[in-house]
């Protein structure tokens, strides 16, 4: 087959590869289309990849085209998203249900072969049948919804308050749109990028923050009536977003950590103390599965997007490509802002 392979660091060449095949309880997916996550960056430019060669992708649709023994729950001719993480199911985390702590876990599109390729073998339990309405280009984005409904569960979300979100790339997008199907009186979505939040306000957020202008926080807070806000979801993973939770957090609000910070993070006293003074509930988030495997968050996306209450928008993606071009695709990373939303990669039929 062709796979799009990292041969070494900023070297992917879209190359002939061992097609992978079934074993006893696994199933071979048709890739359609692979999309390019944020942690695949710096694998490929940043030398930060488990072993060479390797073949990325771990957001991605296809078609079932082969099961393996024992498959019982998926059939040739599915149309199917791939849950990635492949935990031990044998150590305390697993056992009590938390899959994203595993220790002992595999991952698939990092360490094991992924979906940048034609074809991509996967347990039968990591094979999320979606309804063929779906398109392939909405179906690779199961991964990032079902990272933000974890989000919204880890926040102990109760549905009602107002809320923040600090972010507006595709799991801020996906977080707002989550906090609205379960029923929030007012989200609003806080971002630097005016194209980023109108694509908020397609999707739904009842208000968007502009943080360039210089009295947005009085904006924000006003739109509480001072209160602050019930709930507080960070999802760009920057430091200002970080601080801005502690700001714009009520008195016993919740705040959850989604987005993956890649610098250091410094508080004054003051800062700090309105985490003491305001008592407001502080957790993070991490990846996207509970029990029975691999989770509601993946269930609960597969209905909303059948059902289109979850929304899926042009905007989400930046480019498609073929994956012929894996290569250019990720150059394009190393020029900063350029890339705003998803890169798709695309099998050709």
């Amino acid at each position: 087959m062709k796979a799009a392979v990292v041969c070494a660091n900023e070297d992917v060449r879209y190359m002939d590869y061992e097609e992978p095949q079934v074993t006893p309880g696994t199933v071979k997916v048709k890739v359609k289309a692979s999309g390019i996550c944020g942690s695949d960056i710096p694998r490929v430019l940043h030398n930060g990849v488990h072993f060479y060669p390797i073949v990325l992708g771990h957001e991605f649709s296809g078609d079932v085209v082969e099961v393996g023994e024992g498959v019982t729950t998926i059939k040739v001719g599915d149309h199917v998203s791939g849950a990635p993480l492949v935990p031990c199911m044998k150590c305390d985390d697993c056992q009590k249900g938390n899959f994203s702590l595993c220790k002992h876990y595999s991952f698939i599109g990092s360490r094991q072969q992924g979906s940048n390729a034609d074809y991509v073998v996967i347990p039968e339990q990591n094979a999320v049948v979606y309804d063929p309405s779906i398109s392939y280009e909405q179906a690779a984005m199961f991964e990032p919804s079902t990272v933000a409904l974890h989000g919204v569960y880890q926040n102990q979300y109760q549905g009602g308050g107002y809320v923040a979100v600090l972010g507006g790339g595709t799991i801020g997008m996906f977080t707002m749109q989550w906090t609205k199907i379960f029923g929030s009186k007012k989200v609003v979505v806080f971002d630097i990028s005016e194209e980023r939040l109108e694509l908020a306000k397609r999707l739904g957020a009842d208000e968007v923050i502009n943080t360039t202008e210089e009295n947005y926080m009085e904006k924000a807070m006003a739109i509480t009536e001072g209160k602050g806000y019930d709930y507080v979801f960070e999802t760009a993973g920057q430091v200002p977003t970080l601080k801005m939770a502690f700001e714009v957090a009520a008195n016993k609000a919740h705040v959850c950590c989604i987005g993956t910070p890649h610098a250091d993070a410094t508080f004054t006293p003051a800062l700090w103390e309105k985490m003491n003074r305001k008592e407001f509930y502080l957790t993070g988030s991490w990846m996207s599965y509970s029990a029975p495997f691999p989770g509601k968050e993946w269930k609960l996306t597969a209905h909303y997007f059948a059902t289109g209450q979850l929304k899926f928008d042009p905007g989400f993606i930046f480019k498609k490509m073929p994956m012929s071009q894996a290569q250019e695709a990720f150059q394009m990373y190393k020029t900063p802002g350029l890339v705003q939303g998803k890169i798709l990669l695309m099998n050709e039929e």
